[in-house]
């Protein structure tokens, strides 16, 4: 807020393609599709406008009570048939922290009807799942945490996939089994009968770009099996092909019971989030007198759902998740070159979905002070700098390690990754220049 005071935020006026227009007229690539849901960029804002204004026209509002609407229905059984295997039934809801408050409460009950007393949830360190209080307790980033502690109780957090203090000839199924030890030592540690969920994104996002070790996400699934836990996987960001699939469990060849999702399902262009279970978990909910205990006002809103209808027929027309395939490796290995910088010390991810991750150490190895490390990654330095040359993106100081991501709308070109690659390039080179002259 101070910060705002000294140096009013930029004013973003208008979108268009992957690109973003202030009020002085710049144009900025949005090399991070805002906060990596703007799937389809801006250029489809005239069909997305013209559906919601045939749905208000039609009906404004209507909620998912005791009655219902067309566009929720329609909607609901489009995700079933997107969705991978029986996850048929549909939860709508207004965002993805409410998905993945939603999905506990439905573990929860879920559990209760079954005559079992589960209430715990295991999550990862640095994993960000929302920000309401539930959301928030899941979580794994202290500093979001702290000032709202004490938390919900009863959740744990198992490592990440993050490769931080690990050895660094550690074979690959080596560290799988050694993040697969330490879930189940978790679990173990909780007693088994009290643990309702294991929730988890494909691709943690916070970490930058985390992807899972081969025989991760299988030796997951087995767990869950093994102590009758509910397996759910969020996927506000890496649904809706942001990874090369409509879901990022289907990248990752892993079946969830319970799917999260927000962002993408719209391309943030409603506000809408949507739950979806196996028939394993809606089994219960279907006796005569049981209802889910939960509900949103604006959850399934018509003209939100209307909006992510015709978000979805945009994205099947375009192929979107077989673009972003196509075209992943280009993204790739854009990136891969700026391994030639010695700041540079990983680049991570899949589909439009990655990080670069920057060394906080010296030339000769040894960490960078605080007050080195300020100097060298001042926010005017990476993001300011980043932004002076026609780039948007985040950058992440919280971990070990600075991370910048790079998650562009689905719709971006070659050109495209060729403008995030060159600025990348001069301002990382400029960095790592202050970096060995300290």
């Amino acid at each position: 807020m101070a910060e705002a005071e000294r140096a009013p935020l930029k004013v973003i006026t208008r979108g268009e393609g992957s690109y973003l227009f202030d009020t002085d007229g710049n144009r900025y690539l949005d090399a991070v599709s805002n906060l990596f849901c703007v799937n389809l960029g801006y250029s489809y804002g005239e069909e997305l406008g013209q559906a919601a204004l045939d749905q208000y026209r039609q009906l404004g509002y209507h909620s998912n009570w005791t009655t219902t609407h067309p566009r929720a229905i329609e909607l609901a059984a489009r995700l079933a048939e997107l969705a991978p295997d029986d996850l048929n039934h549909v939860f709508l809801t207004p965002s993805g922290g409410e998905s993945v408050e939603a999905a506990w409460k439905i573990a929860r009950q879920y559990y209760q009807l079954r005559g079992e007393n589960r209430w715990k949830a295991i999550a990862r360190d640095m994993a960000y799942h929302g920000t309401t209080l539930g959301a928030l307790s899941l979580g794994g980033i202290r500093r979001m945490r702290s000032p709202f502690e004490p938390l919900v109780p009863a959740v744990a957090h198992a490592r990440s996939t993050a490769r931080a203090g690990r050895p660094a000839d550690e074979s690959e199924e080596d560290f799988t089994a050694f993040l697969l030890d330490d879930l189940e030592q978790r679990i173990v540690s909780e007693d088994p009968s009290t643990v309702a969920m294991i929730i988890l994104e494909p691709i943690q996002n916070h970490g930058g770009s985390l992807t899972p070790p081969n025989g991760y996400f299988a030796g997951i699934r087995a767990l869950a099996d093994k102590y009758g836990i509910l397996l759910v996987s969020d996927e506000t960001i890496t649904a809706f092909g942001r990874v090369g699939e409509w879901f990022g469990s289907t990248r990752f060849d892993f079946t969830p019971d319970i799917i999260t999702t927000a962002k993408g399902l719209s391309s943030a262009h409603a506000v809408i989030g949507a739950v979806i279970v196996n028939d394993r978990v809606y089994e219960p909910f279907s006796g005569v007198g049981v209802s889910l205990q939960h509900g949103n006002t604006f959850g399934g809103h018509p003209v939100m759902a209307a909006v992510a209808l015709k978000n979805l027929e945009i994205m099947e027309r375009l192929q979107i998740p077989e673009r972003v395939r196509a075209k992943e490796n280009l993204l790739r290995d854009s990136l891969e070159s700026l391994r030639d910088l010695e700041i540079v010390s990983d680049v991570r991810g899949a589909g439009f979905f990655w990080s670069v991750e920057l060394t906080g150490s010296h030339a000769n190895g040894s960490p960078l002070s605080q007050p080195q490390r300020d100097r060298v990654f001042a926010r005017t330095h990476l993001a300011g700098a980043l932004e002076d040359r026609g780039i948007l993106t985040r950058v992440s100081l919280d971990g070990v390690n600075p991370i910048i991501c790079v998650s562009p709308p689905l719709v971006a070109e070659d050109r495209e990754f060729t403008l995030i690659r060159d600025a990348l390039a001069e301002v990382l080179s400029e960095i790592d220049s202050t970096r060995k002259a300290l």
